[in-house]
């Protein structure tokens, strides 16, 4: 159970991420373009605030130690 949560709180951006992609597909699929169109954009957006929100804890932790 211990490597499932560490599994999760490592990875959880790339999981919403992957999520949100597969939501933007189906909605593509589905004919709904604009909407396809306009989520498709969350995938990236995601990564980025995830990347930028471990890079400002990274050095909150660093600048302390």
């Amino acid at each position: 159970m211990k490597n499932y949560k560490e599994f999760i709180i490592v990875y959880y951006p790339i999981i919403i991420a992957f999520i949100a992609m597969m939501y933007s597909i189906f909605l593509g699929l589905s004919g709904d373009f604009e909407s396809a169109q306009y989520s498709a954009h969350w995938p990236a957006t995601i990564l980025l605030f995830a990347i930028a929100i471990r890079q400002r804890r990274n050095n909150f932790y660093n600048k302390n130690n």
